[in-house]
């Protein structure tokens, strides 16, 4: 049987293909990191607490906030992304050597819940309660796009058992009006506090939306364009989120926050082009992940307000979520 590590290398080769096909997409980038030095064989959990939740070498390890580059506690439970609020967690896991589930985790690791999704992991979140928990997976085969490949976002109400399969089930509604298109699909998910309101990336006609969305009503409407992976600020008013430079995902992406009130962006200092889900560790700083030219990801952190430079936070990590 293929090894897991053969398995994830073939398939970072596909989603590179992907990224140069798909215009934008965000990218999963699977190759191996070795585990830093200063890692630490103890138990690791999802209790809130002072400390930073991260992906090191697919597998879940958290360390002290106050001091990233202290020792670093690494499990055994392997996961290509993880998050985690209120002590509720997430992890796109490998299932088999092709496919890949959604895990649901207790505080204590401990899995309660299993769903099978297609394709390639990419994006994962719980809201701030540890209610609802969102992913977002690339497929292959979807007839409108011309690389073959596309997204699928869903979401599971932890607390009813709710399990939405893909946004693409949901009513659009695009500059006030009803929307129908094969080609629409969704990505990055974040959840306002009442567990019922959401921010999310809609593609459409060659065109990338912010929408927001009502779970109960199971509807979306588009709210601004060129808005990619949006993360809700833990007061609710702004999102953080990728803006492709000149409206051109080609060209890269800005990391930049919206305020949801006067609809007014501000980019951080962060001049790389940052692919990611950026996650806020407090009211004032996102983290998000930067690649190195080898492919080696580290976490990085920058103030959400442009004031100041960024920091790199920790190295040899992916998928940052506070434990606060």
């Amino acid at each position: 049987m293929m090894s897991t590590r053969v398995k994830l290398a073939t398939l970072a080769a596909a989603v590179v293909v992907l990224g140069t096909l798909a215009a934008g997409y965000p990218v999963l980038s699977a190759r191996s990191t070795p585990t830093p030095a200063s890692a630490v064989n103890r138990p690791v959990t999802l209790h809130p607490g002072p400390r930073l939740l991260a992906v090191t070498d697919r597998h879940v390890s958290t360390v002290a906030l106050a001091d990233p580059a202290g020792p670093r506690a690494v499990s055994d439970r392997e996961c290509l992304r993880v998050y985690a609020a209120a002590g509720t967690g997430v992890c796109l896991a490998p299932s088999s050597p092709w496919s890949y589930q959604v895990v649901v985790l207790d505080a204590d690791l401990r899995p309660v819940r299993r769903l099978d999704v297609p394709g390639l992991p990419n994006r994962a979140r719980v809201s701030a309660s540890g209610r609802m928990v969102s992913w977002t997976t690339f497929v292959g085969g979807d007839s409108y796009t011309s690389s073959g490949f596309s997204t699928r976002t869903g979401f599971l109400d932890t607390r009813t058992g709710t399990v939405v399969a893909s946004l693409e089930e949901f009513t659009v509604r695009r500059a006030g009006r009803p929307y129908r298109s094969a080609d629409v699909n969704f990505w990055g998910v974040t959840f306002a506090g009442d567990d019922n309101v959401f921010y999310a990336t809609m593609a459409t006609a060659g065109k990338r939306w912010l929408v927001r969305g009502d779970a109960a009503a199971r509807t979306v409407e588009t709210v601004r364009a060129n808005v990619e992976c949006p993360s809700l600020s833990p007061d609710g008013t702004r999102l953080a989120f990728k803006e492709a430079v000149d409206a051109d995902p080609a060209r890269g992406w800005r990391l930049s926050v919206l305020d949801l009130r006067t609809m007014r962006v501000t980019a951080t200092a962060e001049r790389a082009s940052v692919d990611d889900q950026a996650a806020w560790l407090d009211g004032g700083t996102l983290a998000y992940t930067l690649r190195q030219d080898d492919g080696r990801p580290d976490v990085w952190s920058v103030p959400a307000d442009g004031s100041g430079p960024p920091r790199l936070l920790l190295r040899g990590a992916e998928s940052p979520s506070p434990l606060t």
